[in-house]
């Protein structure tokens, strides 16, 4: 009975303890995307939607971008305008051909995200999750870099 108790207990601290930092959901996998991946590191986060041209020109720039930061405290992650889910969010990632990191949960209120009318929009948001840039329309692995440089400081 106490080595149930215990592993029962070892358990729940385990889910509180993992409770801890943000949670960020699933991608468009499924897989859970855990707070370690996310917190403490520079982010940057695009918006876009199946039915937006400008976007589908773009992922080819955002993967890109973020092949070249492998390695370093960056991500490139995308979240889905018109929030779609599960079988659909993976559908509508393949098609456009998309090889980030795809949240299916918003992270808008975790971040104290502006809200966007204009598709695709993508944000800067720094180590401590403050939002450093707001990128308007159709952006270059190139100019997110430079971007991203100039901000941290590098």
């Amino acid at each position: 009975m106490a080595r149930q108790l215990a592993a029962a207990l070892a358990i729940i601290g385990t889910l509180l303890l993992s409770g801890c930092g943000n949670d960020y959901g699933v991608d468009q996998y499924g897989q859970k995307v855990a707070a370690e991946r996310v917190d403490k590191q520079w982010l940057v986060l695009n918006y876009w939607a199946e039915w937006c041209g400008p976007c589908r020109t773009e992922i080819p720039e955002l993967n890109a971008l973020a092949e070249g930061l492998k390695g370093q405290p960056v991500s490139v992650l995308g979240v889905n305008f018109d929030n779609v889910q599960g079988e659909e969010l993976k559908s509508a990632s393949e098609k456009l051909g998309i090889k980030f990191t795809v949240l299916a949960q918003n992270p808008a209120e975790i971040f104290d995200l502006p809200r966007s009318e204009g598709l695709p929009v993508t944000y800067i948001i720094d180590d401590q999750g403050k939002v450093r840039e707001q990128l308007m329309g159709e952006q270059t692995a190139a100019g997110v870099m430079a971007k991203l440089e100039a901000l941290r400081g590098h």
